[in-house]
């Protein structure tokens, strides 16, 4: 039988006091950058046991402006930009060629916290893809090895074979070069830090690019 989904998601509740911490946002103390705040939201959630902290929401355009969303990993964040990486033929490959610009979301239930940032993209020099994609799992690199990201797929027998394949090779080949892998970063242009509140009192701090620098203002809710 069929769950009937209204009643489901009546039922649901969001930041349940048995798994979630509210603590306060104060922006008078907020750093002057929003990265330094990132990382230490980041640092608080995965301590609290928020699963996955490093993942995120992506969010591109296609050529005709229609968004497109997918959930991927957080490689890195500094100076140069945010980075996660896919294939370049892939389809959030395609719409960034297009269209360079996207959107991050990270949502941290435990801390009933989100971040979003957005800002333009560009891909880094295939050496740092190559590095960065050889410092993480054999599985990773397999993973790179088997292609054909957002491509028709006739069966999975078809997969499996292409992945046990992709396997042997990362596994006796670790060094190899996946020409297509490609390391984008994200230039933040906002950034925008919500702490959310049992009151509905919700904190919004938006941090927006400036040609004097980072301008922080709070939001309503």
């Amino acid at each position: 039988m069929e769950p009937d989904l209204h009643e489901l998601l009546a039922s649901l509740r969001v930041w349940d006091p048995e798994f979630t911490e509210l603590p306060a946002l104060d922006p008078a103390t907020a750093p002057a950058a929003p990265l330094p705040l990132f990382a230490r939201w980041l640092a608080e959630a995965a301590a609290a046991g928020q699963p996955e902290p490093h993942t995120m929401s992506l969010a591109t355009t296609d050529e005709e402006g229609r968004p497109d969303v997918r959930i991927v990993m957080l490689h890195d964040a500094d100076a140069a930009g945010w980075s996660f990486a896919t294939h370049a033929g892939s389809r959030k490959g395609r719409q960034l060629a297009a269209r360079p610009h996207a959107a991050l979301a990270f949502y941290w239930p435990v801390r009933g916290r989100q971040v979003r940032v957005r800002g333009p993209v560009t891909a880094a020099p295939p050496e740092e893809a190559h590095s960065d994609l050889h410092a993480r799992s054999t599985g990773a690199l397999a993973a790179a090895l088997t292609g054909h990201q957002s491509e028709v797929l006739d069966s999975l027998d078809e997969l499996t074979h292409a992945s046990e394949s992709a396997w042997e090779r990362a596994r006796s080949a670790p060094d190899t070069k996946v020409p297509s892998w490609t390391l984008y970063r994200l230039q933040p242009t906002e950034a925008e830090f919500f702490q959310g509140d049992a009151q509905r009192r919700h904190v919004r701090l938006r941090y927006r690019r400036t040609p004097d620098g980072w301008a922080r203002e709070l939001l309503w809710p």
